[in-house]
């Protein structure tokens, strides 16, 4: 019985110990609140993949502890070890002592909840296209069935992500996808391998529709260099860190848009058509093609920044 008496009371030692250190460990939540007001103070720029404070705070908890973003809210209870709580800190401190964007820091971005690999080679996705492949393409603007669509091209591809996307959209679709930058294929290239899409994605070097085949496309999408003169002058520091030739539009901003436009009529089926995300320059465009009817096509965090364009205007 003494024996028994003994064991319980190193049990109940044990449990309470195992619950005091318990109660000291960070919660997510906690973490994310710590991390969201030292970014807010510091003053650093939210424009890559992160809206605001609080939204770049999850995203750098959630990926340490292992918490898709879209699922962060059912994990704000989770504890972080000692180990975690102090990897979160350490890129905290980094983000905003380098002003380096977290999606390098980290290696990681999501496109609809979608993760890839992302680092200094290639500008950091965040465009509305993925977004809008997703709702026009699947029922709500039903400009065609997915089903139908065989072959896309994804100019400007940068780190692959747009073409992933389109190749999970489009299930029948064959995906050719450009970049000028050999640095930014290898980075796609990584990506089309950890979404095991070789078969269906070829990744072409060089300048717009230079490198490709004489093959005609159902859809041509692109998320070209956009940024004007005066955007170039004053980019803040986080993008500085990106590749500049995946910024720079010339003195309007569409230069390369306006080559894209001239030349897609050449490598579009008959009812095919051109998505193509053009930033702020919308004014640029609708000077420079008066005539042209460009749809305009909205998201719930941008308005004018994208047009599609079909293959008969």
């Amino acid at each position: 019985m003494a024996k028994k008496t003994v064991k319980r009371g190193k049990v109940s030692v044990a449990r309470a110990t195992r619950s005091s250190s318990k109660a000291r460990q960070a919660t997510a939540a906690q973490l994310v609140r710590d991390a969201a007001r030292r970014l807010q103070a510091a003053g650093v720029t939210f424009a890559h993949g992160t809206s605001d404070a609080v939204a770049e705070a999850a995203f750098i908890v959630g990926e340490t502890l292992g918490l898709h973003p879209d699922r962060f809210d059912e994990f704000f209870a989770k504890h972080a070890t000692a180990a975690q709580a102090a990897r979160i800190r350490g890129v905290v401190d980094a983000r905003i002592e380098t002003r380096k964007p977290a999606a390098y820091l980290l290696n990681k971005i999501y496109m609809l909840g979608i993760p890839f690999y992302i680092d200094e080679r290639a500008i950091v996705p965040r465009s509305f296209l993925g977004e809008l492949l997703d709702e026009y393409f699947d029922g709500l603007g039903a400009w065609v069935d997915p089903e139908q669509i065989t072959r896309v091209l994804d100019l400007c591809t940068g780190s692959g992500c747009l073409a992933i996307l389109a190749a999970r959209m489009f299930p029948n679709a064959k995906i050719d996808a450009v970049d000028l930058s050999g640095d930014a294929l290898e980075v796609a290239r990584r990506n089309v391998a950890d979404h095991r899409l070789g078969k269906r994605i070829t990744l072409y070097q060089g300048d717009l529709f230079a490198p490709l085949p004489k093959v005609k496309y159902d859809l041509i999408i692109a998320n070209p260099p956009y940024v004007d003169a005066e955007g170039m002058a004053n980019l803040p520091p986080e993008c500085r860190y990106e590749p500049a030739m995946a910024f720079d539009g010339g003195a309007d901003g569409i230069a390369i848009v306006r080559r894209i436009i001239d030349t897609a009529l050449q490598w579009l089926k008959p009812g095919g058509g051109l998505l193509c995300e053009v930033g702020r320059c919308k004014p640029a465009l609708e000077r420079a093609y008066p005539r042209t009817p460009f749809l305009w096509l909205d998201t719930e965090e941008s308005e004018g920044e994208v047009f599609w364009l079909q293959a008969a205007a």
